[in-house]
């Protein structure tokens, strides 16, 4: 338990977890991966007026267009939060969300 915030710190997400092999586990790559799966995150939320940002590799905050955030511990924890700042589902099968994606695809 964290003396300062009072989470867990002894629960990792499968997505922090560190690699030990491959080149995935060469130096450098683990913030490379982090900032991959916010920019990842970032083009669904968006469709949502949302916006997730790293927070010192640690943390993640999830924001809307409004001025509000949340902190969120990890990337299992965001689209709960997400959920929360929208005021409605996110439901991956959402039509909408779907033709932005082909859409906004890069």
């Amino acid at each position: 338990m964290c003396v300062l915030c009072g989470e867990s710190v002894l629960q990792i997400h499968w997505t922090d977890r560190k690699r030990t092999t491959g080149a995935a586990a060469s130096s450098g790559s683990e913030p490379r991966e982090r900032h991959r799966r916010i920019r990842l995150a970032n083009r669904v939320l968006a469709y949502y007026g949302l916006k997730v940002e790293d927070w010192n590799g640690v943390k993640f905050i999830v924001r809307d267009k409004k001025g509000r955030s949340e902190i969120v511990q990890d990337l299992g924890g965001l689209w709960a939060q997400a959920e929360k700042l929208a005021g409605r589902p996110l439901d991956p099968l959402d039509p909408g969300l779907n033709a932005y994606l082909n859409g906004a695809g890069d």
